[in-house]
């Protein structure tokens, strides 16, 4: 597809690309602060193993509910309006997260975290994609890499935290202190209407329109399976390594870090290995990876070989995602932001599975037998990966086109293709 790329962005369109990137950074290191203290909030509210599946399965259907919510503000609004004040919001919910004792303050506080998160992520991808709009290429990447730099930061914090018995009223209201005035100098620096024109509206009906889910289902798969892998390290990675593996929870904190490095270092070197070797072939060998990551943990004699082995995992899941997103643009040419739209909800339900998942196995027998459920999927990726090949055999029927038509872009809009 031919993609309209601007001659030279403006200087007020690249501080707004610099300003969401800042702000994809600070919900990596807010997620990453909150994800990397479960073994600490069980603690504090006496949350037990039982019961820990259900309050992180609680967070991604929140999440859904407020990015549905958020769409209909953003509508009332703009992204920007929702985004600023959406943001602080959050980062003033992870001090609330840490200030509470009893078990029904534990859920008020990440009910609230779960809704919010669902927004932000709703607000700022509504930002990206109009600014990927106005840039002509895609960008997107990039806000995925500052998440991940976040994440980095967030890790090396809780890790510090826990080094010097910080505690969660000090380590989140520390956190907080920083981050929300962050968010709100960075929240002038959005992008809105007189930058982005109707390029958020645009996009939006554009994922609203008809599309055909068959030709989607393989990826929507793959997705499901990497965020279900993702979500098994972001919230027991920590805690494997403290009650399964003995470590301390300074050492235990290296888990996550080591994995968001790996994501960061291969989504560096990603799109070049694409260009080099293919589509299919990098993901193969990503599922790959990421399955003997997941071993590794899993027959981990103690703290530093699980690190490994979640380090491991990064590089190999770092290459997937990305690349559900850009063979679902390649499939359904006239509609990739439909496309991107539908991939996304996998996200979630991703996210919903492999916390409940990989909890209960846990509580059933130990963690090293509840990661092989999600070793067990990353590698159902490999037969799954010959849909990631930019071939005609992938593209979708004539008949599945007819049913885009309606989707199809009209001339002189700019339309980008998922990188």
């Amino acid at each position: 597809m031919q993609v309209t790329a601007m001659a030279d962005p403006t200087p007020r369109l690249r501080q707004a690309r610099a300003a969401l990137a800042l702000s994809f950074l600070l919900q990596g290191t807010t997620f990453a602060l909150l994800v990397t203290c479960i073994p600490e909030l069980q603690d504090r509210y006496g949350l037990s193993d039982s019961l820990l599946p259900v309050f992180l399965a609680a967070v991604p259907i929140l999440a859904g509910v407020g990015s549905i919510g958020s769409e209909t503000l953003v509508k009332r609004t703009t992204a920007r309006g929702v985004l600023r004040v959406v943001q602080p919001a959050l980062c003033l919910t992870l001090a609330l997260t840490g200030l509470g004792s009893r078990l029904w303050e534990l859920a008020v506080a990440l009910g609230l975290f779960g809704l919010l998160v669902g927004a932000l992520d709703a607000s700022m991808n509504m930002l990206g994609v109009g600014l990927q709009h106005r840039y002509g290429r895609s960008i997107m990447i990039g806000f995925h890499a500052a998440f991940s730099l976040g994440g980095i930061l967030g890790a090396v914090i809780a890790g510090l935290g826990a080094h010097w018995d910080a505690g969660l009223p000090v380590l989140f209201g520390g956190a907080a202190i920083v981050l929300v005035p962050a968010a709100l100098v960075v929240g002038r620096r959005f992008a809105g209407p007189a930058e982005l024109g109707d390029a958020v509206r645009e996009a939006a009906e554009l994922a609203a329109r008809r599309v055909p889910w068959r030709p989607l289902l393989p990826l929507c798969a793959a997705m499901a399976f990497a965020y279900i892998a993702d979500a098994s390290v972001s919230n027991y990675s920590v805690k494997y390594l403290t009650d399964g593996l003995g470590s301390r929870e300074d050492l235990a904190k290296l888990s996550y870090l080591g994995y968001m490095v790996a994501m960061l270092l291969g989504r560096a070197v990603g799109d070049r290995a694409v260009q080099r070797f293919g589509a299919m072939p990098v993901v193969r060998a990503g599922a790959s990876l990421a399955g003997a990551g997941f071993l590794i943990a899993a027959l981990a004699p103690a703290g530093w070989t699980g690190i490994l082995g979640f380090t491991v995992l990064g590089f190999g899941i770092c290459a997937i995602i990305p690349q559900v997103f850009a063979a679902g643009g390649r499939l359904l040419p006239h509609a990739s932001d439909a496309a991107v739209a539908r991939l996304n909800l996998f996200n979630y339900a991703g996210f919903l599975i492999g916390s409940p998942l990989v909890g209960t196995l846990a509580e059933l027998s130990s963690y090293r037998w509840a990661f092989c459920a999600p070793m067990l999927l990353i590698l159902a990726i490999l037969p799954l990966a010959r849909h990631f090949a930019p071939t005609g055999e992938q593209r979708i029927p004539d008949q599945g086109r007819e049913e885009l038509r309606g989707a199809a872009v009209g001339p002189g809009k700019d339309r980008v293709t998922p990188q």
